[in-house]
């Protein structure tokens, strides 16, 4: 009986009075930057030069040197490097390594570019540094030398560290240097799939197949960083970089990707630069049954042989005219200060115990999520805590709501509080 009437409390108050969130630190922070990789003008930028947590494309600057380590004879393809008790301890995404474990070269570059793995990272840095740690101060350096001065890096992975933080803009810089300096070793960007130890691992990266001249390069998550991605898009030649860091899910993050290269071929082209048009679909990610149009699966393109040192990206005051009001709008959207709430109870034991539950119940939809449990005095049963999992996303939050109600757990989505009035 008591449960009934604390559940009822708990539709009650989310749904009378929404939940206060817990502040956070470590909030997403949109930024996004589109450059003509040619030229390194800037045909669009929003916060382009704010420090964000990079998440998984910190495993571009792993694998460039990895790269160099092959350019210079240390490494060869086929040799293996050993898994350490360190590295298969580290948290998912990873490939399972066990202890002792050895993995070819060439596997641990399709695991990064294809799975993220995070063991298989650490495998890399210890493989040519010792240590991750000694390996994330190389990182830093080589990175400064190829002109990402806003950029610091303290591990492999990109897995959370508040010291490690980087740039729209230096994630262009770095993309170019990957490009220009180890052509040789790009086309493992644009692999589709990855198979070890008989299982097959999809690319995070869905726009290799629904945008098309995509050829690289990395998506990376946490929940610090939201939804972030490193694109490249060669079309009649003429390739564009860009960069989104803080989407708020994965599928609004890549809809905001194409929108912002469709513009940025589009600006092209009124400034005389020849270019295959942006594919006509208005949402390459919506079934294509719904808007009667099929997206054509892009080819990989062949990376261009380049020798040139690698090209520098404009300042702000050189970017291109480019109307960014709806992508401003976007940005706004982009936020992980949304709440599900699972209970509301007399003890605090309980309430955590419906927390855990919940994860446990939806450890997908929930993945980043904090636990909260909020203290409340109630004039009528006297003091409730309020059961929690904040830092989500919208459409996670949605999700997880649905998936945690068709398992018969109590659940009500609740969204931030209003800032201002509108």
């Amino acid at each position: 009986m008591f449960r009934k009437i604390a559940l009822l409390l708990t539709m009650l108050v989310a749904l009378t009075g929404g939940v206060a969130l817990s502040s956070s630190d470590a909030s997403a922070r949109y930024a996004s930057i589109v450059v003509d990789a040619d030229s390194g003008q800037v045909l669009h930028a929003v916060n382009a030069d704010t420090r964000n947590f990079p998440a998984s494309l910190t495993k571009m600057m792993t694998l460039y040197l990895l790269f160099e380590a092959l350019e210079k004879g240390k490494l060869k393809l086929d040799d293996k490097l050993t898994a350490s008790k360190r590295a298969v301890g580290m948290p998912p995404s990873k490939l399972g390594l066990k202890q002792g474990e050895t993995i070819k070269v060439e596997d641990a570059i399709m695991a990064l570019t294809t799975k993220s793995a995070n063991d298989v990272a650490v495998v890399i840095a210890e493989a040519l540094a010792g240590k991750e740690t000694t390996f994330a101060k190389l990182m830093t350096e080589r990175a400064q030398e190829i002109g990402m001065s806003r950029t610091t890096f303290r591990n492999a992975s990109g897995l959370p560290n508040r010291a490690q933080k980087s740039t729209a803009r230096d994630m262009v810089r770095l993309a170019k240097a990957l490009m220009e300096d180890f052509p040789q070793y790009y086309h493992y960007f644009s692999e589709t799939s990855f198979s070890y130890h008989g299982r097959s691992y999809r690319n995070h990266n869905r726009l290799l197949k629904a945008y098309n001249g995509t050829d690289g390069i990395k998506t990376g998550y946490t929940r610090a960083s939201g939804f972030n991605l490193v694109s490249s898009v060669e079309r009649s030649g003429r390739r564009i970089i860009a960069v989104v860091f803080g989407g708020k899910t994965a599928k609004s993050r890549d809809n905001h990707m194409v929108k912002l290269l469709d513009r940025g071929f589009t600006k092209m082209a009124s400034m005389g630069v020849q270019t295959i048009p942006p594919v006509p679909v208005a949402n390459p990610f919506q079934n294509p049954e719904a808007t009667g149009v099929e997206v054509a699966a892009a080819e990989p393109v062949p990376a261009p042989l380049r020798t040139r040192p690698v090209k520098p990206v404009a300042a702000s005051s050189q970017i291109a005219a480019i109307d960014t009001s709806d992508m401003l709008a976007d940005a706004e959207e982009m936020t992980n200060d949304w709440t599900v709430q699972v209970g509301a109870f007399t003890r605090f034991k309980a309430a955590h115990v419906s927390a855990k539950a919940a994860l446990s119940t939806a450890p997908r939809a929930l993945e980043g999520a904090k636990v909260t449990i909020e203290k409340i005095e109630s004039t009528s049963v006297g003091v409730l805590y309020r059961s929690q999992l904040t830092g989500l996303y919208e459409q996670q939050a949605r999700d997880a709501c649905q998936e945690l109600i068709a398992a018969d757990l109590s659940c009500v989505v609740v969204q931030p509080l209003a800032q201002g009035s509108n």
